[in-house]
């Protein structure tokens, strides 16, 4: 049976190498993206490459498109068996706030790297409740680590963004929670940190000082997305192993 997977924020950048990956494992691919017309030539340059990928309308910030989208899902495929929850932003890296702490900032990273997870995960659960082995990959960031924010050793230690670090911090709460209350079930949960990548998350700087490519980061997330069934849960990995909480 064909794996049915779901990348949110999948038309450019990372996820759409995991969506990539993913189809060149044998997955029918859905690109979540919130512009429409985005995701949908993001759709043909991956079926262009070989990949059995199709198009789902989501913006993760609203109740209803998620529901559409969950909706749309079910009359397509009646079921989901991979939910990767890529959609992430950095405003920090491109807006610098004039104040330490900014409430804004906070609040529009927190709605699409937090709140985002929630309510997609909240409106297709009842479809991944479906698939022999559901998974639920969460990516999320070494910033993120609290122990790594600590350590003057790590390379991230003097990267100071706090809304992005905090709402990470918060998706790998939920992980664990998530993993928890599923442990009963066939569904899998757990976060995973693809690196420093040459992305636009970060804006131009980022993209000149990364070390790896899109493409390199998908490969950890792929791996824990298409894992052997029964696989280990509530996990933080990167591509060395796992990361501390």
């Amino acid at each position: 049976m064909t794996t049915i997977a779901l990348v949110t924020g999948a038309n450019r950048g990372l996820g759409l190498e995991v969506a990539r990956g993913l189809g060149r494992a044998g997955a029918t691919v859905i690109v979540g993206a919130r512009d429409a017309a985005a995701g949908r030539r993001a759709a043909e340059a991956l079926r262009a490459d070989g990949v059995d990928a199709e198009a789902v309308t989501l913006d993760v910030t609203s109740r209803a498109s998620a529901q559409v989208a969950a909706n749309e899902i079910g009359e397509r495929h009646g079921r989901l068996d991979v939910l990767v929850n890529n959609a992430g932003i950095l405003p920090e890296a491109t807006e610098p706030a004039e104040e330490l702490v900014d409430l804004d900032l906070f609040r529009r990273t927190f709605e699409v790297n937090l709140l985002g997870a929630v309510n997609v995960v909240q409106h297709v659960l009842p479809l991944l409740r479906r698939s022999a082995a559901g998974r639920i990959v969460n990516v999320s960031t070494t910033m993120g680590s609290l122990r790594d924010q600590l350590d003057p050793a790590s390379p991230y230690f003097g990267l100071v963004v706090p809304a992005y670090q905090g709402s990470k911090a918060a998706l790998n709460g939920l992980t664990i929670a998530l993993a928890k209350q599923l442990a009963d079930t066939p569904i899998t949960v757990n976060a995973v940190c693809p690196g420093w990548l040459q992305t636009d998350l970060g804006g131009a700087d980022n993209r000149a000082a990364a070390p790896l490519t899109a493409a390199e980061g998908a490969e950890i997330v792929v791996a824990l997305a298409t894992g052997p069934a029964g696989g280990q849960t509530g996990r933080f990995v990167d591509r060395n192993g796992p990361v501390a909480w």
